[in-house]
């Protein structure tokens, strides 16, 4: 599980508790890649639109990895 919380992030959000699997628990082979891994994608965009890129590069990678899972090429 990876947090959704930047490294060394002081103050408290909704996204301090929650945590994700790099893997989609209902992910299926013909999945466009849209639709992908949501549970990544809510989280890096969450994180992304709250502190940034350069600061959510765990949840890009945690986002990457399942898409590549489940097959595509990223």
């Amino acid at each position: 599980l990876l947090e959704t919380k930047p490294p060394n992030h002081q103050s408290s959000s909704i996204m301090d508790n929650e945590a994700i699997d790099v893997l989609p628990s209902d992910h299926k082979k013909n999945t466009k890649p849209c639709c992908g891994c949501p549970e990544t994608k809510k989280a890096r965009d969450a994180c992304i639109m709250a502190y940034g890129e350069e600061k959510c590069f765990h949840l890009i990678a945690a986002h990457k990895a399942c898409m590549k899972a489940l097959g595509f090429n990223v």
